[in-house]
C-alpha cells in the first residue's frame, strides 16, 4: 500500500487560520453585498463537519472492503509515481464532476449532498457543512479502481479535491485573472454553484478544475448576485434535522404516492420532479364523480 499523507488532517490549521481571518475582515470591513457570518449558522456547519468525520469513518470500512476486492481483481496497476500523481488527481476531479453532477438530478443522492447547500451563507465555515451519509458517493470512483489505481491513492487524490475547494467558498474573493477562471474552480463559479435563482441552478459541478462544465455543458458565469440556499430552505440548525430532512421528505411522499411510478420517481428522479396527474383513469373518474352526486348521508335523531 502506497504511504500518502491525510492532506485533511494537515489543512485543519489552515481551514483555521483562513475562517478567523475571514471572519476579522468582516468586522474590519463590513460588506452589504455580502452575507457575512451568523453564530447559530456557522455554528451548524462546524458541527456538521465534525459530526461527517465520525460517519466518514464509518462508511470508510465497507468501501475500502469493496475497493479492495475490486482492486484485487483488476490485473492493471497504476504506480504511484511523481509523474502518475498528477494523472490520478486529473483522473478523481473527472470522477467528481460525475459525482457532483449525479447527486444534483437523482433525488436520493440529493438527500445526501443538500447538506452541503442548506446554509443561507457563504463563507468558509460553509465548506465545511458535509452531509453524513456519503456512503452513496463510492459508485462513480469505480472506474478509478478497475484502471488499477490503488484505494489509498483514489482516497489521497479525494482528499487533495476536497481541501482545494475550502477556499473557494468565500464572497471576500472576487474574480480572478482570466487564464485562472477559465481552467480553475475559484469562488466567483462555487458562488454560481451555491445560489439558488433559477439561471444558477444545477451549475459548475467541477472540484478543482471548471474546464468539466465548460466541456459538457453544465457552466454559467457569475454574473447577479447570488441568493445562497434551497429553493425550499430548511428553518433549522438542528445538525441532525439537517442531515436528514431531505429523506425523511422523500419517505413522506412514498408514501403519499398513488403508484409504484410515482414511488420509483420521488426517489430516483430529479429533487423537483412532480407525477403528472392530470389524466386519470377511468375508475377514478368514475368514482370521483360518484362522491360528487352522492348525497350526504344525515344522522339519525336519537330519542
Amino acid at each position: 500500500m502506497p504511504h500518502l499523507p491525510d492532506v485533511v488532517l494537515w489543512s485543519i490549521p489552515a481551514f483555521i487560520l483562513l475562517t478567523a481571518l475571514e471572519l476579522v475582515s468582516y468586522r474590519l470591513h463590513p460588506d452589504d453585498r455580502s452575507e457575512g457570518y451568523e453564530a447559530k449558522d456557522a455554528a451548524t456547519s462546524v458541527g456538521m463537519g465534525l459530526g461527517s468525520l465520525l460517519f466518514d469513518a464509518l462508511w470508510k470500512i465497507p468501501i475500502v472492503a469493496v475497493y479492495t476486492a475490486l482492486y484485487e481483481l483488476t490485473p492493471l496497476r497504476v504506480p504511484v509515481l511523481w509523474w502518475t500523481l498528477p494523472l490520478m488527481l486529473l483522473a478523481q476531479d473527472f470522477c467528481y464532476y460525475w459525482s457532483h453532477r449525479g447527486h444534483h438530478v437523482v433525488r436520493i443522492l440529493w438527500a445526501c449532498h443538500v447538506v452541503h447547500h442548506s446554509s443561507r451563507k457563504f463563507n468558509f465555515t460553509t465548506a465545511l457543512r458535509q452531509p453524513w451519509t456519503t456512503l452513496t458517493v463510492w459508485p462513480f470512483y469505480v472506474p478509478m479502481v478497475l484502471a488499477g489505481v490503488h484505494p489509498a491513492a483514489v482516497a489521497f487524490c479525494s482528499s487533495v479535491n476536497l481541501v482545494y475547494q475550502f477556499w473557494v467558498h468565500t464572497e471576500r474573493v472576487g474574480k480572478l485573472p482570466r487564464p485562472l477562471e477559465y481552467v480553475l474552480n475559484t469562488p466567483s463559479h462555487h458562488r454560481v454553484h451555491h445560489a439558488s435563482q433559477g439561471g444558477y441552478l444545477d451549475r459548475n459541478f467541477g472540484g478543482i478544475l471548471i474546464v468539466w462544465d465548460r466541456m459538457f455543458g453544465s457552466f454559467v458565469p457569475e454574473g447577479e448576485r447570488p441568493v445562497y440556499g434551497l429553493t425550499k430552505n430548511i428553518h433549522t440548525y438542528n445538525p441532525l434535522r439537517v442531515a436528514t430532512h431531505e429523506y425523511a421528505a422523500i419517505g413522506r411522499d412514498v408514501k403519499a404516492a398513488r403508484s409504484w411510478r410515482e414511488r420509483f420517481g420521488r426517489v430516483f428522479r430529479g429533487p423537483g420532479w412532480q407525477p403528472d396527474r392530470t389524466s386519470e383513469t377511468t375508475t377514478e373518474k368514475a368514482t370521483k364523480a360518484e362522491k360528487a352526486t352522492k348525497p350526504a348521508t344525515v344522522p339519525e335523531r336519537v330519542a
